[in-house]
């Protein structure tokens, strides 16, 4: 059993079990990892994270991160036309997930294939990020099942007909034929380059 440590150390302790497992630990494991010897005592661990906002609970109970990633050095902004002298300041630190993520227990990541987004800066390998407590309005990216299929297109409903628009000019509009579904609302689009 590990030493008890402060609320700083423990803290780091989930997130590195967040970020080496992809999920959040079980209250046993919590009490393993962090050395506390009964139940009570996590889920007063837990209820303090939670009025701190670095955890929460999804609609089943269970913990997921709130703010508990990495928090990455905001170091200033970046000229994307002509060159300009480059002073690098530290003007914050920021947490990737509170940053991208309004609702977590809401939000889920996919991972693009195809490209019938390309037109919007979507492209396959990509991943998106999708809030399904978003109601979708003209112009947003959403994730829809289409007849049975799944598919992600801009939302363009007009005189209470929907129709799903891709950013690439090779696919024609979708218009369902028996059934349509909202999966969520795309909210960001995530690249890596290495």
């Amino acid at each position: 059993m590990k030493e008890r440590a402060g609320l700083g150390e423990r803290v780091r302790r989930l997130q590195g079990f967040y970020l080496e497992h992809g999920r959040m630990p079980s209250y046993s494991e919590i009490a393993q990892l962090l050395g506390l010897r009964s139940k009570n005592a996590v889920f007063r661990l837990v209820e303090k994270l939670r009025r701190l906002h670095i955890v929460d609970k999804d609609s089943a109970g269970r913990l997921i991160p709130k703010n508990l990633a990495a928090r990455i050095k905001l170091l200033g902004t970046v000229e994307a036309g002509f060159p300009s002298p480059a002073e690098e300041e530290l003007l914050d630190r920021v947490s990737l997930d509170r940053w991208l993520v309004t609702n977590s227990a809401a939000t889920f990541l996919l991972k693009v294939t195809g490209d019938s987004m390309s037109g919007a800066g979507i492209l396959p390998g990509d991943a998106v990020l999708v809030d399904r407590s978003l109601t979708p309005k003209n112009g947003d990216i959403v994730i829809a099942e289409v007849d049975g299929a799944w598919t992600m297109k801009f939302f363009h409903k007009e005189g209470g007909k929907i129709v799903l628009l891709a950013a690439n000019p090779k696919y024609p509009p979708i218009k369902p034929r028996r059934e349509l579904k909202l999966g969520g609302v795309v909210t960001a689009v995530i690249r890596k380059y290495r």
